[in-house]
């Protein structure tokens, strides 16, 4: 398979991609053991949902809050609803783990020429703890957040500030997410996508195609062209 040629930047979605969602419920002991997995899954089922939403309905609210408000109705939801629980779980959630491959991918990217950054729906301060928690902070070169146009991913001007930030064509972006919608927006809006299939999900019938799949990142240095 030939190798993606064109590309300048490698620009990744941060929750699902490069860190570990599922880590803050699995680092906390107040949580019954057969509730882990179902707070997990519904956390992040609403807090997408509520981005998706809120930009339907034109009401914008930071990462912070619509993570707070998802977890709130999770919480309630699940029956373990306490001010304790909630305050350790948002604390765990700004220091996630990244995956395993992601430092060695990023260093590779690196010495290989191209130019890293995350395009992520997590507002600044979100983005700069768990990238600082991670130590990959020399391993980006820019951390993007849609919360500069107000409005979340998958809206077209969420990659569109990705572009022009970075200063390239969308063509020239190779955009890596394990979200399928994602994937999905940005290989529609014209970016080059490598969708990180983590989760084993089926392809979604949606505009856009991606480019490469993979299970890992793992997989990405040897999928690009190094940049002329």
């Amino acid at each position: 398979m030939d190798r993606l040629a064109g590309i300048r930047a490698c620009v990744f979605d941060a929750y699902g991609t490069i860190f570990d969602f599922a880590s803050a419920a699995a680092r906390c002991s107040e949580i019954p053991d057969d509730k882990r997995a179902a707070l997990t899954n519904l956390w992040r089922d609403k807090q997408v949902q509520y981005t998706w939403l809120r930009s339907l309905e034109d009401r914008y609210a930071d990462f912070w809050q619509v993570t707070g408000e998802a977890l709130d109705f999770t919480l309630e939801t699940l029956g373990i609803a306490t001010p304790a629980l909630r305050e350790r779980l948002m604390e765990l959630y700004l220091t996630l783990s990244a995956f395993p491959e992601v430092p060695e991918t990023l260093r590779q990217l690196k010495e290989a020429g191209f130019v890293t950054a995350i395009l992520s729906n997590g507002s600044p301060m979100m983005l700069d703890a768990v990238v600082r928690g991670a130590g990959l902070q020399d391993l980006f070169d820019r951390v993007l957040s849609a919360d500069a146009v107000k409005v979340f991913k998958t809206h077209p001007r969420v990659y569109e500030y990705c572009q022009r930030q970075l200063g390239v064509r969308a063509a020239q972006v190779s955009f890596q997410s394990s979200n399928a919608w994602d994937a999905y927006a940005a290989s529609a809006f014209g970016m080059r996508v490598v969708w990180c299939n983590r989760y084993g999900q089926q392809r979604e019938r949606l505009p856009g195609a991606p480019d490469r799949e993979v299970r890992t990142l793992a997989a990405l240095p040897a999928l690009l062209a190094p940049p002329a």
